[in-house]
Protein backbone atom coordinates (compact mmCIF):
# COMPACT_ATOMS: atom_id res chain seq x y z
CA UNK A 1 0.00 0.00 0.00
CA UNK A 2 1.65 3.54 -1.05
CA UNK A 3 1.75 5.83 2.12
CA UNK A 4 -0.64 9.10 1.39
CA UNK A 5 1.71 10.84 4.42
CA UNK A 6 5.27 12.28 3.09
CA UNK A 7 6.17 12.08 6.63
CA UNK A 8 4.77 9.93 9.68
CA UNK A 9 6.13 9.60 13.29
CA UNK A 10 4.70 6.42 15.44
CA UNK A 11 5.74 6.10 18.82
CA UNK A 12 8.43 3.11 19.89
CA UNK A 13 6.25 0.08 21.37
CA UNK A 14 9.20 -0.32 23.77
CA UNK A 15 8.48 3.33 25.32
CA UNK A 16 4.64 2.98 25.38
CA UNK A 17 1.83 2.35 28.79
CA UNK A 18 -1.38 1.64 29.04
CA UNK A 19 -2.03 0.24 25.14
CA UNK A 20 -1.54 3.84 23.84
CA UNK A 21 0.25 4.54 20.75
CA UNK A 22 1.06 7.57 19.38
CA UNK A 23 1.38 8.80 15.46
CA UNK A 24 2.03 12.37 13.68
CA UNK A 25 1.31 12.20 10.06
CA UNK A 26 2.26 15.81 8.03
CA UNK A 27 -1.00 16.77 5.38
CA UNK A 28 -1.68 19.12 3.10
CA UNK A 29 -5.28 19.50 4.90
CA UNK A 30 -3.58 21.03 8.58
CA UNK A 31 -0.45 22.89 6.49
CA UNK A 32 1.01 20.50 8.66
CA UNK A 33 1.55 18.33 11.14
CA UNK A 34 -1.52 16.77 12.82
CA UNK A 35 -0.98 14.43 16.22
CA UNK A 36 -3.45 11.34 16.79
CA UNK A 37 -4.03 9.68 20.00
CA UNK A 38 -4.89 5.44 19.73
CA UNK A 39 -6.11 2.87 21.97
CA UNK A 40 -4.96 -0.54 20.81
CA UNK A 41 -6.70 -3.11 22.72
CA UNK A 42 -4.39 -5.84 23.98
CA UNK A 43 -4.83 -9.28 22.30
CA UNK A 44 -3.55 -11.88 20.19
CA UNK A 45 -4.41 -12.00 16.29
CA UNK A 46 -6.61 -9.29 16.43
CA UNK A 47 -7.75 -7.98 13.02
CA UNK A 48 -10.65 -5.94 11.17
CA UNK A 49 -11.64 -4.31 14.42
CA UNK A 50 -14.01 -1.15 14.66
CA UNK A 51 -12.26 1.82 14.17
CA UNK A 52 -13.84 4.67 16.80
CA UNK A 53 -12.82 8.08 15.91
CA UNK A 54 -13.41 10.07 19.28
CA UNK A 55 -13.19 14.32 19.09
CA UNK A 56 -12.30 16.32 21.66
CA UNK A 57 -14.01 19.96 22.80
CA UNK A 58 -12.68 23.45 22.93
CA UNK A 59 -8.87 23.64 24.45
CA UNK A 60 -8.03 20.27 24.03
CA UNK A 61 -5.69 18.44 21.68
CA UNK A 62 -5.16 14.42 20.92
CA UNK A 63 -4.28 13.49 24.52
CA UNK A 64 -7.70 14.90 26.46
CA UNK A 65 -9.84 12.07 26.02
CA UNK A 66 -6.86 10.08 27.83
CA UNK A 67 -5.54 12.30 30.18
CA UNK A 68 -8.74 13.79 31.38
CA UNK A 69 -11.51 10.92 30.58
CA UNK A 70 -9.47 7.55 31.19
CA UNK A 71 -11.07 6.86 28.37
CA UNK A 72 -8.57 3.70 27.33
CA UNK A 73 -9.06 2.93 30.72
CA UNK A 74 -13.30 2.51 30.35
CA UNK A 75 -12.53 0.83 26.74
CA UNK A 76 -10.28 -2.08 28.34
CA UNK A 77 -12.39 -2.81 31.10
CA UNK A 78 -15.45 -2.87 29.38
CA UNK A 79 -13.78 -5.52 26.87
CA UNK A 80 -12.57 -7.62 29.42
CA UNK A 81 -15.91 -7.61 31.07
CA UNK A 82 -17.21 -9.16 27.76
CA UNK A 83 -19.42 -5.57 27.71
CA UNK A 84 -17.96 -5.31 24.74
CA UNK A 85 -16.28 -6.25 22.06
CA UNK A 86 -12.32 -5.12 21.11
CA UNK A 87 -12.39 -1.96 19.25
CA UNK A 88 -9.47 0.76 18.23
CA UNK A 89 -10.07 4.13 19.39
CA UNK A 90 -8.63 6.93 17.33
CA UNK A 91 -8.26 10.52 19.23
CA UNK A 92 -6.93 13.10 16.76
CA UNK A 93 -6.10 16.49 17.71
CA UNK A 94 -8.72 19.12 16.18
CA UNK A 95 -6.24 20.69 14.34
CA UNK A 96 -5.54 22.63 17.07
CA UNK A 97 -6.31 26.16 15.47
CA UNK A 98 -7.09 29.15 17.94
CA UNK A 99 -9.90 27.98 21.06
CA UNK A 100 -11.21 25.20 18.38
CA UNK A 101 -11.36 24.64 14.53
CA UNK A 102 -14.87 23.34 15.14
CA UNK A 103 -13.78 20.50 12.88
CA UNK A 104 -14.78 22.68 9.87
CA UNK A 105 -13.24 23.57 6.57
CA UNK A 106 -11.90 27.73 6.74
CA UNK A 107 -8.66 30.06 7.03
CA UNK A 108 -6.67 27.64 4.10
CA UNK A 109 -7.39 24.65 6.18
CA UNK A 110 -9.39 21.81 6.09
CA UNK A 111 -9.97 20.51 9.23
CA UNK A 112 -13.09 18.21 8.23
CA UNK A 113 -11.01 16.23 5.77
CA UNK A 114 -8.43 15.96 8.18
CA UNK A 115 -10.82 13.89 10.64
CA UNK A 116 -12.73 11.72 7.68
CA UNK A 117 -9.53 11.34 5.81
CA UNK A 118 -6.31 11.34 7.03
CA UNK A 119 -7.32 10.13 10.39
CA UNK A 120 -8.77 6.90 9.20
CA UNK A 121 -5.84 6.60 6.70
CA UNK A 122 -3.14 7.04 9.25
CA UNK A 123 -4.90 4.35 11.37
CA UNK A 124 -4.90 2.04 8.59
CA UNK A 125 -1.03 2.78 7.39
CA UNK A 126 0.32 2.12 11.24
CA UNK A 127 -1.95 -0.02 13.07
CA UNK A 128 -2.51 -3.56 11.55
CA UNK A 129 -5.69 -4.47 13.81
CA UNK A 130 -8.07 -2.09 11.54
CA UNK A 131 -8.19 -2.80 7.92
CA UNK A 132 -10.50 -2.03 4.65
CA UNK A 133 -12.60 -4.13 6.28
CA UNK A 134 -13.04 -2.42 9.36
CA UNK A 135 -16.33 -0.72 10.18
CA UNK A 136 -16.01 2.97 11.30
CA UNK A 137 -17.89 4.88 14.38
CA UNK A 138 -17.83 8.61 15.04
CA UNK A 139 -17.79 10.19 18.68
CA UNK A 140 -17.12 13.14 20.52
CA UNK A 141 -18.00 16.00 23.07
CA UNK A 142 -19.02 19.47 22.67
CA UNK A 143 -16.93 20.84 19.89
CA UNK A 144 -16.38 17.38 19.12
CA UNK A 145 -19.95 16.40 19.26
CA UNK A 146 -20.78 18.72 16.70
CA UNK A 147 -18.30 17.84 15.20
CA UNK A 148 -19.13 13.76 15.46
CA UNK A 149 -22.93 15.05 14.48
CA UNK A 150 -21.75 16.97 11.36
CA UNK A 151 -19.48 14.68 9.64
CA UNK A 152 -20.96 11.27 10.79
CA UNK A 153 -23.88 12.65 9.10
CA UNK A 154 -22.23 14.33 5.90
CA UNK A 155 -20.38 11.31 5.50
CA UNK A 156 -22.93 8.55 6.22
CA UNK A 157 -21.07 6.08 3.36
CA UNK A 158 -17.88 6.00 6.09
CA UNK A 159 -19.27 5.98 9.26
CA UNK A 160 -22.34 3.40 10.68
CA UNK A 161 -23.25 5.25 13.57
CA UNK A 162 -22.62 8.63 15.64
CA UNK A 163 -23.03 9.61 19.77
CA UNK A 164 -22.37 12.71 21.15
CA UNK A 165 -22.14 13.99 24.31
CA UNK A 166 -23.13 17.73 25.52
CA UNK A 167 -22.77 18.60 21.79
CA UNK A 168 -23.26 22.17 20.37
CA UNK A 169 -25.55 21.94 17.64
CA UNK A 170 -25.16 25.03 15.42
CA UNK A 171 -21.66 27.04 15.01
CA UNK A 172 -23.32 30.08 16.04
CA UNK A 173 -22.72 28.72 19.79
CA UNK A 174 -19.27 28.61 19.41
CA UNK A 175 -19.11 32.37 20.78
CA UNK A 176 -19.47 30.59 24.53
CA UNK A 177 -16.11 28.72 24.12
CA UNK A 178 -13.90 30.34 22.00
CA UNK A 179 -12.16 34.09 21.39
CA UNK A 180 -12.01 33.92 17.75
CA UNK A 181 -14.90 35.82 15.89
CA UNK A 182 -17.75 33.51 14.44
CA UNK A 183 -17.00 34.95 10.95
CA UNK A 184 -14.13 31.95 10.65
CA UNK A 185 -16.70 29.48 10.30
CA UNK A 186 -19.60 29.44 8.72
CA UNK A 187 -19.68 27.36 5.70
CA UNK A 188 -21.28 28.74 2.10
CA UNK A 189 -23.81 26.27 2.25
CA UNK A 190 -26.07 27.40 5.71
CA UNK A 191 -27.71 23.90 5.89
CA UNK A 192 -23.97 23.01 6.73
CA UNK A 193 -23.51 25.26 9.73
CA UNK A 194 -26.04 23.47 12.34
CA UNK A 195 -26.73 19.99 13.28
CA UNK A 196 -30.34 20.18 12.27
CA UNK A 197 -29.46 22.08 8.62
CA UNK A 198 -26.97 19.01 7.96
CA UNK A 199 -29.74 16.17 8.36
CA UNK A 200 -32.17 18.11 6.37
CA UNK A 201 -29.30 18.21 3.52
CA UNK A 202 -28.60 14.25 3.63
CA UNK A 203 -31.63 12.66 5.00
CA UNK A 204 -31.63 10.29 2.44
CA UNK A 205 -29.28 7.86 4.05
CA UNK A 206 -28.35 8.61 7.78
CA UNK A 207 -26.25 6.46 10.00
CA UNK A 208 -27.32 5.30 13.39
CA UNK A 209 -27.34 8.18 15.79
CA UNK A 210 -27.64 9.01 19.69
CA UNK A 211 -26.64 12.22 21.37
CA UNK A 212 -26.80 13.38 25.59
CA UNK A 213 -26.65 16.01 27.46
CA UNK A 214 -25.91 16.86 31.23
CA UNK A 215 -29.30 18.56 33.07
CA UNK A 216 -27.21 21.37 33.97
CA UNK A 217 -25.20 22.05 31.15
CA UNK A 218 -25.34 25.38 29.27
CA UNK A 219 -26.22 23.39 25.96
CA UNK A 220 -29.27 21.43 27.40
CA UNK A 221 -31.39 23.77 25.53
CA UNK A 222 -29.36 23.33 22.58
CA UNK A 223 -30.02 19.85 22.69
CA UNK A 224 -33.76 19.73 23.57
CA UNK A 225 -34.15 21.43 21.03
CA UNK A 226 -32.30 19.16 18.47
CA UNK A 227 -34.10 16.69 20.04
CA UNK A 228 -37.68 17.79 19.50
CA UNK A 229 -36.48 19.07 15.95
CA UNK A 230 -36.10 15.40 15.07
CA UNK A 231 -39.06 14.02 16.66
CA UNK A 232 -40.97 16.50 14.19
CA UNK A 233 -39.06 15.52 11.15
CA UNK A 234 -39.30 11.73 12.69
CA UNK A 235 -36.26 11.20 11.92
CA UNK A 236 -34.71 7.97 13.70
CA UNK A 237 -32.70 9.03 17.10
CA UNK A 238 -31.92 8.46 20.58
CA UNK A 239 -31.66 11.33 22.82
CA UNK A 240 -30.59 11.22 26.97
CA UNK A 241 -29.95 13.52 29.67
CA UNK A 242 -28.31 12.61 32.86
CA UNK A 243 -27.57 14.72 35.76
CA UNK A 244 -23.97 16.75 35.38
CA UNK A 245 -22.53 19.85 33.95
CA UNK A 246 -20.39 21.07 30.65
CA UNK A 247 -17.66 18.78 32.27
CA UNK A 248 -14.96 16.07 32.45
CA UNK A 249 -16.61 14.00 34.98
CA UNK A 250 -19.95 13.76 33.09
CA UNK A 251 -17.86 12.78 30.33
CA UNK A 252 -15.61 10.23 31.91
CA UNK A 253 -18.77 8.70 32.85
CA UNK A 254 -21.09 8.51 29.80
CA UNK A 255 -18.53 7.96 27.05
CA UNK A 256 -19.73 4.29 28.48
CA UNK A 257 -22.93 5.19 26.96
CA UNK A 258 -21.29 5.47 22.93
CA UNK A 259 -19.15 2.72 23.75
CA UNK A 260 -22.36 0.27 24.38
CA UNK A 261 -24.17 1.87 21.73
CA UNK A 262 -21.60 1.44 19.08
CA UNK A 263 -20.88 -2.17 20.35
CA UNK A 264 -24.67 -2.83 19.13
CA UNK A 265 -23.88 -1.79 15.78
CA UNK A 266 -20.79 -3.62 15.22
Amino acid sequence: MKEAFRTTEISDPQFESDNLRFITIKTNNLKGRGDICVFVPPGENLKDLPLVILLHGVYGSAWVWTQKAGVHYTALKMIQKGEIKPMVIAMPSDGLWGDGSGYLPHNQKDFEKWIVEDVPQAVLENIPQVSEKSNWFISGLSMGGFGALRLGIKYSEKFKAISAHSAITDIKQMPLFVEESLENYPQEDERENSVLGIIEKYDDHLPKIRFDCGSKDKLIEYNRELHSALKARKTDHTYQEFPGSHEWSYWQRYIAETLLFFNAEM
